[in-house]
């Protein structure tokens, strides 16, 4: 089943990239639960994303920002392939979490500590894209004088 967004976005420019994103939502398959994380706003503009990766270390984990998705893939640590499990109540599983990013959204650090990956985002607002104040002429014209376009040719008159 599709969605049409249409309607939601007549009063709106640009917002193409949304409706898709809320069409791809709408359509997912069941979300993976694994493994755990937590997103936490820590300011203004900054996000904190903590992940739970008991067992996995620096080397087993991969961190990278591919069109505007944020993308942390794990791989099995050696240490838990070859052994003979009695109960194994921590996973350690290879896994892909992807996370879509609004626009000028940067990646300021991540760090694997204790078990925790924590990333550190910053959304940056570029000047171009802060609001600001349009001024409004009168749009008047002095009689006499005449409407040229800054492309029209001189009038090729003899004197």
């Amino acid at each position: 089943m599709t969605y049409d967004f249409t309607p939601l976005f007549r009063s709106a420019i640009g917002f193409d990239r949304l409706a898709r994103m809320a069409g791809n939502a709408a359509n997912a398959q069941a979300i993976p639960s694994y493994p755990p994380y937590n997103i936490e706003k820590t300011g203004d503009t900054d996000y904190a994303l903590t992940m739970a990766l008991a067992g996995f270390g620096p080397e087993n984990v991969e961190v990278t920002l591919e069109d505007n998705t944020l993308v942390i893939r794990g791989s099995v640590p050696e240490n838990c392939k070859n052994r003979d499990w009695l109960h194994r109540g921590i996973a350690t599983r290879a896994f892909e979490r992807r996370f879509a990013l609004a626009e000028h959204i940067e990646i300021e650090r991540a760090d694997l500590m204790n078990g925790m990956l924590s990333i550190s985002v910053k959304h940056l607002v570029p000047e171009v894209a802060k609001p600001r104040r349009i001024a409004i002429g009168t749009g008047t014209v002095s009689s006499g004088q005449n409407i040229t376009s800054s492309t029209a040719e001189p009038s090729s008159q003899a004197a």
